[in-house]
């Protein structure tokens, strides 16, 4: 294990310790996040503490503030609200701020505009203490009002979204940016979320998904804000930053598949037309198809190339958790058999450049039938191209793995 790896664990423990000190006290945190709501923010302080008083729950409500100039601070405060204020900006920060100044050992995080219903707050309680890591609300399978959510977030910006992290990470999660969940407070530090913006939201779904926590789904319901301003998220900037995300998050998806099927379909156009030219259902294909085969093998494999690295500087990074499976794998993939790999490719396309020339120089170096030729030099420079490929991505991923070790 490497130094920062043990001082970051011991960073964690430390947080931990900590956490275990002062949980005992405070079974749950109620954190929110604020921005000028001052039409509102007050409303759903009331309501939790109510809740928390009316479910006896021992716990405590904290906004946390992001720069609000309209008195939003004042009035949480009056409500009995702990204020957290957080200098940086951005919906993400706001929440860690929050959630790191939280004493509970639950903590629910909903936002402040009254668009949620803070009398549920039980029921997400409730499979924490069963053991659950995450609890996430369903806005749909518990009631949206009229005019609640916007036509496109509910009918494909949601759905879109949810349905892609569903696909991509495994997630049991049927709404994945529902404002309202809770989660264990050690848990959340496990995650170590690094988004800053609405983004945070689906991190935290990822990170429950990938590090396999026990994530449940409870139903709630959607209102209209009672706020009199626009709100603080905006459709296509924030829906392309989760796509975003999702995308970043999975190099299985974005890489690896696409890779691994231009690789297959390359082969099979290679196997079927180096032998010679075919006709399928009355259309001929010759080397000018085999010319497409054997750069989709090439472009094939930079891709799988970029998977493996994007997932290497991930997990060296914290983005990711450890993958057995990678380890396993470079058990085999090293820096040694890729150079030797890489050689023999280099060597085999060199001695077909050579049987290439020769048959020109038989000619006296004129003119030749390109479709026979063609079917040679192609070979070869494909060999070349793919051997220098793989040992120059040999050193790459030696290189990134050199923090790693």
């Amino acid at each position: 294990m490497s130094l920062e790896t043990k001082t970051s664990a011991a960073v964690l423990d430390q947080k931990l310790d900590a956490l275990a000190a002062t949980q005992e006290r405070v079974e749950l945190s109620v954190v929110m996040p604020c921005l000028n709501e001052r039409e509102t923010v007050g409303v759903c302080v009331r309501k939790a503490i109510a809740t928390l008083q009316k479910a006896g729950i021992s716990g405590e409500v904290i906004v946390a503030d992001n720069g609000s100039t309209d008195g939003s601070v004042e009035i949480a405060q009056a409500e009995g609200a702990k204020v957290v204020n957080v200098a940086e900006k951005g919906y993400g920060n706001a929440l860690k701020g929050g959630i790191l100044a939280a004493r509970g050992k639950y903590v629910l995080m909903a936002d402040s505009d009254d668009s949620y219903d803070f009398a549920h707050i039980p029921r997400f309680v409730e499979p924490l203490r069963a053991g659950s890591d995450l609890v996430m609300g369903n806005r749909f399978s518990g009631g949206i009002a009229e005019q609640a959510m916007p036509f496109l977030h509910r009918y494909l910006g949601n759905p879109v979204l949810t349905g892609i992290g569903r696909l991509f990470f495994g997630s049991t999660c049927k709404d994945f940016h529902c404002g309202m969940r809770a989660f264990r407070k050690d848990s959340f530090l496990r995650m170590d979320i690094r988004s800053t913006g609405m983004e945070f939201a689906s991190e935290m779904v990822v990170k429950g998904s990938l590090l396999r926590m026990k994530v449940s789904e409870v139903p709630t319901t959607l209102s209209p804000d009672g706020r009199n301003h626009p709100p603080h998220l905006r459709t296509w900037r924030d829906g392309w930053r989760h796509l975003r995300f999702l995308l970043m998050y999975s190099p299985r998806w974005v890489f690896l598949y696409p890779g691994s099927l231009m690789i297959i379909l390359g082969l099979t156009g290679c196997a079927l037309l180096l032998p010679g030219p075919r006709v399928f259902h009355g259309i001929g294909f010759d080397v000018h198809t085999l010319l497409y085969a054997f750069v989709s093998v090439l472009l094939g494999f930079q891709l799988i190339s970029f998977a493996i690295f994007t997932k290497v500087f991930a997990i060296t990074e914290g983005l990711l958790p450890e993958d057995p499976r990678l380890n396993r794998l470079f058990r085999w993939i090293t820096l040694e058999t890729g150079l030797l790999l890489g050689g023999l490719l280099m060597v085999v396309g060199m001695g077909g450049s050579i049987w290439a020339v020769s048959h020109w120089a038989q000619g006296s170096f004129g003119a030749l039938q390109p479709e026979q030729m063609l079917r040679i030099v192609m070979p070869s420079v494909f060999s070349l191209t793919l051997g220098a490929e793989i040992t120059f991505s040999s050193f790459f991923l030696s290189i990134l793995g050199l923090r790693r070790r």
